[in-house]
């Protein structure tokens, strides 16, 4: 029996649920890294960013490819870099409705004296 779409998106979403992981995807949308620019960029220990490179390149959302001793990895396909894009967004939207619902609170808060 086939997961249903709705549990397949939920499997998909806790996949890109680890801080490392959306780090990853943010620094790859710039284009390929290699590794130890990863490193440097993120300041996580080396076995917990492999742990999480790992888990990025089984699902396939990035891949991997050794240039000598060094592997460089990207990301998969283009619909990754606008599902950052589309999350940021998103956010932004999100924390502009929190303010606006901040200052109403302290306006009322004020009047209320």
């Amino acid at each position: 029996m086939a997961v249903p779409l709705y549990q397949a998106k939920a499997e998909f979403f806790r996949m890109l649920g680890h801080p490392v992981r959306i780090r990853v995807l943010e620094l790859l949308q710039s284009g390929p890294m290699p590794v130890r620019d990863l490193l440097a960029a993120i300041e996580v220990e080396p076995s917990a960013l492999s742990q999480q490179l790992a888990v990025l390149r089984r699902s396939g959302i990035v891949t991997a490819v050794r240039e000598g001793a060094t592997v460089v990895y990207a990301l998969a396909g283009g619909d990754v870099a606008e599902l950052m894009r589309a999350a940021r967004r998103i956010l932004t939207e999100m924390l502009a409705g929190q303010h606006e619902l901040l200052t109403e609170l302290r306006e009322a808060e004020v009047s209320a004296q």
